[in-house]
């Protein structure tokens, strides 16, 4: 597409489509008319030993290939987008809107303040004009340990932020910036680096310490009133609303050290009361709507989550060139960023990156327009956010949107705002259901993008060579499988509710980004065949049953070319996407080991949920990990440790496997035919692999460290898997 318009009039953003499109469709169909080769042979060629077995497979292989279908959704149409920040800046510097930036957070313990605040500072230091920027955070948690960081954070954002747009320092998280190896040989910059320095040290030791004592001295608590707002009353699940104004953007005096304007800054912990639902990080996004419309009213919101720090300092403007571009802005409803982590190893050994997703499948779908609000590092437009329907006939000039902060005493703003957060204001509203972001997942981020894209909305996903936002990745197996765990729940539940994308989507948008929504959607049905491909050729092996046909059969190449065709094509595109090879086969290592636990527990729950036998839930994912784990970690070592039923999944198939390969072995050594060889290679072939995917779970079984397996998930493990050799396949 070319950056003009109609009219002449250059554009802020433009939209190319993905070179070789033709051929990987070609490609793609040759594929296709493989796997509707596999399904004929199936049918066609039933035997009569190990008949259901046989089933078994064609149901595996019919689920996979319609899977497979969804999937290309996601790569048929793939676009980039490329903004011209600096066309902004020419045409609309005097006219850039207001941006108000939420920052969420819920446990002080599982999300240190000292790293909450470092992502509050990053914001707050974005190169956009300070009186045009508002910052708000939210704290579940209630804590009046948050509350004091944001206050320490206050104090010291009037050196840091002067300090970093000085010197245009990046990262502007002081705690990555620390964290890093920094070239101070410059005499100017070496003395205001110092000082800079001791002074987050101090600020970050003082924090740390509060958090490690568990309350706040009586010297501290004087300083500010918002502390009168604890008390012993005040627990995390029961406490009324506390809105506090920490830096009043429109006091003349609220300045840093150099006499420049701060960003404003707002303390949130909206009202829990025993009894009230509170809808986990939904019910606290649509409490930061409503106050920060009586603050500052800005028409662009970012939400981020706190560990997902602000990296590149130019990134409201590049978000801006696709909401205020005079062709198509008036329509986009919001700006999505791929999640992108700085403590991600060479070979990304839990595949927490996810390259191609990030580089094609999003892309690929927001080809179709539906590109997926994923919860962190997304600017919305609020008027789409607070439920309006698009129409051309009311377009909203984003620079025009008023606040009514004047002419208000920070004390009467603060109590006036209190009522917004408060458990009873949304009773008999529409917030959570059409207004706000919708309530009843526990993904409901994914919901909200696809009402918003229903009510005519355009969003648009966003992946800059320079990643916008960095956040902390798991950094154990447990942690990172009970995420996907949530992930897979939720959006399975959206598949059985009214807003699974055929149904709720029918007729609003395109069927391939209906397609594409499904892609995650169906993570959890697609764990049964992965488990019944990972489990039933194994023991065919072991009882001489074959279930494909021999190697000389022509219904082999089928067979062969699907394998050998989508594994060459995964391979070449993580590469093309940045991976490292063994990067690519860690991922096919996490690729079984999420679907036969995550998936299948995930499955599990959401069916004892669709019969009402249990309630949604949400976990947070601590952010803290002790030396020993780090190292292990940072060494690309797995970490097992804990005696979790998951990880007696994975270590009962890594067993199951190598027993029936080297039953496979010794049949090929001691006498088995040709013939009868033939029939069983396949199925060597896949325990084969099993078995070198899961060498990390074998060397688990005999490391001396504290990541290894326990040795009752050993002995439970082999003993399942004996049972199961045992097993009579029919």
């Amino acid at each position: 597409m070319s950056a003009h318009g109609e009219e002449g009039a250059v554009l802020l953003f433009e939209t190319k489509e993905a070179k070789g499109r033709t051929a990987f469709k070609l490609f793609s169909l040759t594929i296709f008319l493989g796997i509707v080769s596999i399904w004929g042979y199936r049918l066609i060629c039933i035997p009569r030993t190990g008949r259901y077995a046989w089933i078994g497979m064609f149901i595996s292989e019919l689920m996979f290939g319609i899977y497979w279908i969804f999937t290309q959704s996601a790569r048929w149409n793939v676009v980039f987008r490329h903004p011209f920040k600096h066309r902004l800046s020419l045409r609309y510097e005097d006219k850039l809107p207001r941006v108000d930036i939420f920052v969420c957070t819920a446990d002080p313990i599982l999300e240190p303040p000292s790293l909450v605040i470092s992502t509050v500072l990053s914001v707050m230091s974005y190169n956009y004009p300070p009186e045009k920027l508002s910052v708000y955070l939210s704290d579940d948690g209630g804590s009046e340990l948050t509350f004091y960081a944001l206050l320490e954070a206050s104090k010291f954002s009037k050196c840091w932020i002067p300090f970093c747009k000085k010197f245009n320092v990046e990262p502007r998280s002081p705690q990555a910036y620390f964290a890093r190896n920094i070239d101070i040989n410059h005499p100017e910059f070496a003395h205001e680096f110092c000082n800079i320095k001791t002074l987050y040290e101090d600020m970050k030791r003082r924090i740390d310490l509060a958090v490690e004592k568990g309350c706040i001295s009586n010297d501290i608590k004087d300083q500010h009133k918002g502390f009168l707002e604890w008390n012993s009353k005040v627990t995390k699940k029961d406490h009324q609303s506390i809105v506090q104004i920490i830096i009043d953007g429109w006091n003349p005096n609220a300045v840093d050290v150099e006499g420049n304007k701060l960003p404003t800054l707002v303390y949130l912990s909206r009202e829990k009361r025993p009894g009230w639902a509170h809808n986990f990080k939904a019910g606290s996004m649509n409490a930061l709507i409503r106050v920060s419309s009586k603050i500052t009213n800005a028409p662009i919101i970012l939400n981020l989550d706190c560990d997902m720090y602000a990296n590149d300092p130019d990134t409201i403007r590049d978000a801006l060139c696709f909401f205020m571009d005079e062709e198509k802005g008036h329509q986009t409803s919001y700006v999505q960023y791929p999640q992108r982590y700085d403590n991600i190893t060479k070979n990304d050994i839990y595949s927490n990156v996810a390259f191609a997703v990030n580089k094609i499948e999003l892309a690929g779908i927001d080809g179709f327009g539906g590109t997926l609000y994923c919860g962190t590092g997304c600017f919305h437009r609020r008027e789409s956010l607070c439920g309006n329907n698009y129409s051309k006939d009311h377009i909203l000039e984003l620079h025009n949107v008023k606040s009514n902060t004047k002419d208000k005493t920070v004390q009467k703003l603060e109590e006036e705002c209190k009522p917004l957060a408060n458990c009873n204001y949304e009773k008999d509203t529409q917030w959570g259901k059409e207004m706000g972001l919708v309530y009843g997942c526990p993904v409901e981020d994914i919901v909200t993008g696809l009402t918003i894209q229903c009510r005519g909305w355009k969003p648009v996903f966003y992946n800059p060579t320079k990643h916008a936002f960095l956040g902390i990745a798991p950094t154990t197996l447990d942690v990172a499988l009970i995420q996907f765990k949530r992930w897979s729940e939720g959006l399975f539940q959206i598949f059985f509710s009214k807003y699974c994308p055929f149904i709720y989507g029918h007729g609003k948008i395109n069927l391939g980004a209906q397609m594409g929504y499904c892609v995650y959607l169906l993570w959890a049905p697609i764990s049964l065949p992965t488990m019944y491909y990972v489990v039933i050729p194994a023991l065919g092996l072991l009882h001489n049953v074959p279930l494909f046909p021999e190697v000389s059969s022509l219904w082999f190449l089928p067979f062969a070319y699907v394998f050998a065709a989508k594994t060459i094509y995964s391979l070449v595109e993580s590469l093309i996407c940045g991976d490292t090879l063994k990067g690519w086969w860690n991922l096919q290592r996490m690729w079984i080991i999420r679907r036969t636990t995550s998936y299948l527990f995930a499955f599990i729950d959401t069916i004892i949920w669709q019969l009402g036998f249990s309630q949604t839930s949400f976990s947070i994912t601590g952010k803290v990990v002790d030396d020993d784990v780090l190292k292990r970690y940072q060494h690309e070592i797995m970490e097992f440790g804990t005696s979790s039923i998951m990880f007696a999944i994975i270590a009962t198939i890594a067993v199951l496997n190598l027993f029936c390969l080297g039953w496979g072995i010794k049949n090929v050594v001691f006498g088995t035919t040709l013939m009868d060889l033939e029939k069983f290679i396949p199925q060597m072939t896949i325990s084969g692999l099993l078995v070198l995917l899961n060498l990390p779970v074998y060397q688990a079984f005999f490391r001396n460290d504290n990541g290894c397996l326990p040795s009752s998930i050993v002995f439970k493990s082999i003993f399942v898997a004996s049972l199961a050799c045992l097993m009579p396949i029919y």
